[in-house]
């Protein structure tokens, strides 16, 4: 009977590689602080098949505290700059929320902001963004802050309620001077969600798309795994995948995660399939 025909709509994600210069990150916290490690890795990870490469100095898991702009770029700085001799084409994203950060970051080559708070963090960061036309910017929702995120989240219709956040804070973007073709949509898996909250929002990613934007998803060793299935971070490699599978499916345009190899093998099997069922 061949391939169904609703799975031949997919599309192959970027594959956006996890690079945490961090203490304290639920999945690999306090591995890549040194410099050298950081970058040995991120060079294992493009060489794996990353396309984008996200680099986050400061934890955002649940309970996570703030760094001070200063502590963060002293972590980034060294990192960046040598990725960006050695993988001149590869394109590096900066996981912050703040506009100091993101403005030394892109006059070092960096190409996107993932900004977690959907620049609502700091009030210099939109006019960073739409002062550099040709760098992109994630603009993910959270209910709440990293401190508090995942005390007792509530929603009375969580698909409608992210949907319209992201709507608004890419209308906001917009009214600051931010092209369209700049922004990028995250749901925020795992930020300021329950179980069920994560698991409505991967039912129904393809309304995210609809909005008319790129979507990003980062579901990558999230802990919601573990509540299906009771699992550490570096075991949740299945559930991970289950959630590349969809965002195939719903036509997301980035994936954030950890074991690039195993994505990319993933992706290209697949794809090898789909294309031998046209």
């Amino acid at each position: 009977m061949g391939i169904n025909s609703s799975i031949k709509r997919f599309q192959i994600p970027q594959i956006m590689a996890v690079l945490n210069l961090t203490e304290d990150s639920f999945s690999d916290g306090g591995y890549f602080l040194d410099p050298a490690a950081a970058i040995e890795h991120a060079t294992t990870m493009i060489q794996a098949g990353a396309q984008i490469i996200d680099i986050g100095a400061e934890s955002t898991r649940p309970g996570a505290h703030e760094l001070s702009a200063e502590l963060e770029w002293q972590r980034i700085q060294p990192v960046l700059t040598e990725l960006k001799a050695q993988n001149p084409k590869i394109l590096i994203s900066i996981d912050t929320q703040k506009a100091e950060v993101a403005e030394k970051a892109i006059a070092l080559g960096a190409d996107i902001i993932n900004d977690i708070s959907a620049l609502q963090y700091d009030p210099a960061m939109a006019k960073v963004i739409a002062t550099h036309p040709r760098i992109r910017v994630i603009l993910m929702h959270m209910q709440g802050r990293p401190q508090s995120m995942q005390i007792n989240p509530q929603y009375e219709d969580v698909l409608a309620e992210v949907l319209s956040f992201l709507q608004q804070r890419s209308e906001y973007a917009s009214s600051q001077g931010i092209a369209k073709e700049q922004i990028i949509l995250d749901p925020g898996i795992g930020f300021g969600k329950t179980l069920q909250h994560n698991l409505t929002l991967l039912a129904e990613l393809d309304a995210l798309s609809a909005l008319g934007y790129p979507v990003l998803l980062g579901a990558s060793r999230k802990s919601f795994i573990d509540t299906i299935s009771a699992s550490p971070a570096n075991q949740r490699l299945g559930g991970s995948l289950a959630t590349t599978m969809l965002a195939c499916l719903n036509r997301a345009d980035i994936i954030r995660v950890h074991d690039v190899q195993v994505h990319r093998q993933f992706l290209d099997v697949f794809s090898a399939i789909l294309a031998a069922g046209v």
